[in-house]
């Protein structure tokens, strides 16, 4: 997975993409707070179904 810092300094692009392929995900579940990926991801794997590994392939590849 690419570096949290990587992430971060894209994210709102990052959130844009991921929110355009799965049309279920809400601005709250894309909330990512300092010290709570852990806790953000855990929602995603929820909506999504997928793993944890699965949604970091997943935001490492866009």
């Amino acid at each position: 997975m690419k570096n949290i810092n990587e992430i971060k300094g894209n994210w709102n692009e990052t959130k844009g993409k991921l929110k355009q392929k799965f049309a279920i995900l809400t601005d709250s579940d894309m909330l990512l707070v300092e010290g709570k990926q852990d806790e953000m991801l855990g929602r995603l794997q929820k909506k999504l179904g997928k793993t944890k590994e699965e949604i970091q392939e997943l935001i490492a590849a866009l």
